[in-house]
């Protein structure tokens, strides 16, 4: 399984596939990827390729190091270039290794400047989750109102950039990836983007594939959070009618979203506390849970009474969080932990990064790798602060989700060798056939 990642963040769909490797018998290669936040670079990096730095890139000096980063558009906050020379004020290793991370990941870094021809040509699968700011309710609050409007130069309206790469490939008669996944906000269906979401469906079916949209619950794929996600797994058909026939008939027997058929599954929900690090005899648990403790100001006591109680003040602790966004600290958010080692702050805690990122999915070893190489930007400010820890764990995908709507696709890719192979030619102009 050939992938290349768009909109990458920190590599959840890297992930999933890693934990179905083995279990579904399949390969998977990650053939490039797309991402200009510096930050989820690296966390890329260090989560699926660990930390060990070559040599040509040890002996570099920071100046040639700057060099190099310069030539390409990175953002410190996902919003907009970092402006080049500030980039001289980081730690020398720092820069190395944010410089190795985009090299070794093959990262076109701007997705604004990625081609068609960029894209290999034995891609099976294209994943692109693009910024869900201008679509989210809270993104509204915040006057980002055009949503994927076309030429409004909206962050989510990056979805537009995927319709022309692929459209490059196709006018230089290169052939489509097999399948492509969207994953974003469940308000692409909203009244309000419903019908720029449409057009991008007709787009994709137009170009040859045919549409699977899912709204999925991280709480039906074993983690505790109300997460409610819509995803989209297009698989390219062309014209080939029998194989279209026998995979949406595949999807009427396999409905992620029935409930009758994800009992068949047996999948187990498990407990909150599993997810919890509320062990304070361990010192670094309970350093985490100090720095996730607000002051005892009115504002933040609002915060506890408003919001759901994940642990209550009689240690009773709740069957789910409420969706992790990327800032805990503010109404509404993913829940409260009542946590009281009289300080003289309030008798409440947030829910840690740690916390987030296993509620996410991820592997507790995964958040180790980045405070074990969390390097220090200029005196007493880390890299990966908890700020940018808490965006890192928000801005990405349930890991668990991704692997239920990814062993659904390589059961799909049984019914090309069953019905319908799609080959890549390497002969004259690489144009699909199928056979």
């Amino acid at each position: 399984m050939n992938v290349v990642e768009l909109f990458t963040g920190i590599g959840s769909q890297a992930k999933a596939l890693s934990r179905i490797a083995n279990r579904m018998n399949i390969e998977v290669n990650i053939l490039k990827t797309c991402e200009w936040n510096i930050h989820a670079i690296l966390a890329y990096h260090f989560i699926h390729n660990g930390s060990s730095l070559p040599t040509d890139i040890q002996v570099l000096d920071k100046n040639q190091v700057l060099e190099k980063l310069n030539k390409f558009p990175l953002s410190a906050d996902g919003k907009i270039r970092i402006n080049p020379s500030s980039l001289k004020f980081y730690n020398e290793d720092l820069l190395k290794n944010i410089y190795h991370a985009i090299i070794a990941n093959n990262n076109l870094v701007d997705i604004t400047e990625t081609k068609g021809h960029d894209i290999p040509n034995e891609t099976h699968l294209l994943t692109y989750s693009f910024p869900c700011q201008d679509l989210s309710n809270v993104g509204s609050f915040h006057g980002y109102k055009n949503g994927i409007d076309r030429d409004k130069n909206t962050r989510s309206g990056l979805l537009w950039e995927v319709e022309r790469i692929l459209e490059e490939k196709v006018l230089n008669n290169q052939p489509l990836p097999r399948y492509l996944l969207l994953e974003n906000v469940t308000a692409l269906e909203a009244k309000r983007h419903e019908g720029n979401f449409q057009q991008w469906k007709e787009k994709l079916e137009k170009l040859g594939y045919i549409n699977k949209v899912y709204r999925l619950n991280s709480e039906d794929f074993t983690i505790p959070q109300y997460r409610k996600r819509l995803i989209m797994l297009s698989v390219y058909v062309g014209d080939d009618n029998s194989l279209k026939d026998a995979i949406n008939n595949y999807w009427i027997q396999h409905d992620l979203e029935n409930r009758e058929y994800l009992k068949t599954l047996n999948l187990v929900k498990q407990k909150l506390d599993v997810f919890l690090r509320r062990d304070y005899s361990n010192s670094v648990y309970l350093q985490e849970a100090l720095e996730a403790q607000p002051n005892a100001t009115n504002s933040r006591l609002k915060i506890w009474e408003l919001n759901s109680k994940i642990v209550n003040e009689n240690d009773e602790v709740n069957n789910r969080v409420q969706t992790i966004t990327t800032k805990q600290d503010r109404h509404p958010n993913s829940g409260n932990l009542y946590f009281d080692p009289k300080n003289g702050k309030s008798k409440y805690r947030f829910l840690t990064p740690r916390e987030c990122f296993i509620l996410m999915g991820f592997d507790e070893k995964d958040y180790e790798i980045l405070l074990e190489n969390n390097f220090y930007t200029r005196k007493n400010s880390k890299f990966f602060s908890r700020d940018v820890l808490y965006k890192l764990a928000g801005n990405s995908i349930v890991v668990n989700v991704l692997e239920a709507v990814f062993e659904q696709m390589v059961e799909i890719d049984k019914l090309y060798l069953s019905k319908s192979i799609l080959v890549y030619s390497s002969i004259k102009d690489e144009e699909h056939k199928f056979i």
